[in-house]
């Protein structure tokens, strides 16, 4: 046995270290502090380069072949640096605490979106590996539909879908359907990822689980879970607009039907059935007993993970031969039907998350909760609330959600909390949500779907569609203020 200790035993021996500091850091965050505005200060200047300079990175990702979280990590590490060397320069104590305690506040948001959406990946994650949406994929594609046809249905499943397993994974999923279905037929393939990303944003508008930004909004307490319901009807118009003119010119010609088969893992639709339980604790968490809903969502990856032991169990049990290798690897698998295949770890979906994209988050969120301390927020908030009025400013921020990226978007209003009623704040719900849809560049769901159908769904081909999205976002603003005109 090593003399030494493991990697466990340090790890825990450190983390308990760090927890001695604790009430030290809540002594801290609750002293009085003061603010400087900055915003014509050479800090200001130089903060907001550093974030046009670490988006115009992100933007380029699919050129320069860089993860869009690299240059935002980096850019949110500068800016709250130069700030905090203003703050510490000066005499009077208040001002010295200032930057520690806007980043901790900062942190907080982010700790329980990112737990939030790690539990929500690894569930993802799970219902794939087990099978789930692979025997969803390959129904659709047996059935013989035709192009038309196929093109509703993908629409249909992306909008329904979206609302519960987000849009960027229902955007991905049904593009793979539109691409085995459409082949060589790249016409269609192209129509049909637009469809496919119009209806995934769109679905994904109107549930908190559905988008980045809905469930910012949700857990920042502006709205209650059921208010986002009343969305559903402009999301609906948002994507059947497009859709309904897109249709005219797709065939009603039937491609060759592909014999494959497709059967689920041990334990597929009990992963199902818990996903659905751990929404509802989350919803429960906070509608009831009144705690952050990430709650739930951890409360349901634990019990997720105490099934995946007993999958994993179950894997064992059914395996002919277990044999480790001398360095004490995970376990590998003798025998004609089971060789080289391991039993289910659940750790390994845990993974599997979207990392890169986690971490961008933090990069965003410490970025633009950075330029809020600086003060552009304030000016901002004051130049589209007030001088353009609540409903200009809104649609705005679906155009500018379009260009930009609607979570960083998103962020600065949620930072700003302008004083608006209920009706007001679903339509920039609303609007941040759908308005990605107008360029492909202006949602995640759009940028991974043109990573998939690389060369087939691109810029240019969603661009000649833009003027029929723009009908589809213009009609869902109307109903919503025709819905909710009590409210607005």
């Amino acid at each position: 046995m090593s003399q030494y200790p493991n990697r466990s035993t340090i790890t825990m021996l450190i983390l308990s270290l760090s927890l001695l500091t604790f009430p030290q850091i809540l002594f801290s965050s609750t002293e009085e502090i003061k603010f400087i505005n900055l915003t014509t200060h050479w800090v200001g200047y130089v903060s907001i380069a550093i974030f046009a300079i670490a988006y115009v990175l992100v933007i380029a990702e699919e050129e320069i072949h860089m993860r869009k979280s690299k240059p935002m990590m980096v850019a949110a590490g500068i800016i709250w640096a130069i700030v905090s060397i203003v703050y510490s320069f000066k005499s009077d104590p208040a001002y010295h605490h200032t930057a520690t305690v806007m980043i901790r506040h900062n942190l907080l948001e982010y700790s329980e979106l990112f737990l939030f959406l790690l539990a929500a990946m690894t569930y993802i994650n799970t219902m794939e590996e087990r099978g789930v949406f692979d025997a969803l994929r390959r129904w659709l594609i047996n059935q013989e539909f035709s192009l038309r046809t196929i093109f509703w249905l993908t629409g249909i499943l992306a909008f329904s879908i979206s609302p519960i397993a987000d849009n960027l994974t229902t955007a991905l999923l049904m593009a793979t359907v539109a691409m085995a279905v459409g082949g060589s037929n790249y016409k269609f393939i192209a129509i049909a990822c637009i469809n496919i990303v119009v209806a995934a944003n769109a679905g994904g508008a109107f549930s908190p689980f559905g988008d980045i930004t809905t469930l910012m909004v949700w857990q920042k307490g502006v709205l209650q879970f059921e208010e986002f319901l009343t969305l559903f009807i402009p999301s609906l118009v948002n994507w059947l607009v497009p859709a309904a003119i897109m249709s005219l010119t797709v065939s009603k010609e039937k491609p060759q039907a592909i014999n494959e088969t497709a059967n689920m893992k041990n334990g597929a639709l009990i992963v199902v059935a818990l996903f659905i339980l751990t929404i509802l604790m989350a919803v429960s968490a906070y509608s009831f007993l009144h705690i952050p809903p990430v709650m739930g969502m951890m409360t349901g990856l634990g019990l997720l993970k105490i099934y995946g032991y007993i999958i994993k169990m179950g894997d064992k049990r059914h395996l002919k031969k277990i044999h480790y290798d001398n360095k004490g690897n995970s376990p590998k698998i003798e025998g004609d039907k089971y060789k080289n295949k391991t039993p289910f770890n659940i750790f390994q979906q845990l993974e599997r998350a979207e990392w890169d994209t986690l971490m961008f988050f933090y990069g965003i969120i410490l970025c633009v909760g950075g330029l809020g301390t600086i003060g552009y927020l304030s000016v901002i908030s004051e130049l589209m609330y007030v001088d353009l009025g609540a409903t200009n400013a809104n649609i705005s921020v679906g155009i500018l959600s379009a260009v930009i990226d609607n979570i960083p978007v998103m962020f600065a209003v949620l930072s700003m909390m302008p004083d608006m009623n209920t009706g007001q704040w679903l339509l920039v719900t609303l609007t941040a949500g759908v308005g990605g849809s107008l360029l492909s560049i202006g949602s995640a769901a759009g940028v991974a779907v043109m990573g998939q159908a690389r060369g087939i769904y691109t810029f240019l081909a969603h661009l000649k569609w833009v003027w029929a999205i723009a009908l589809g976002y213009a009609a869902s603003i109307a109903v919503h203020m025709w819905l909710n005109m009590g409210n607005l």
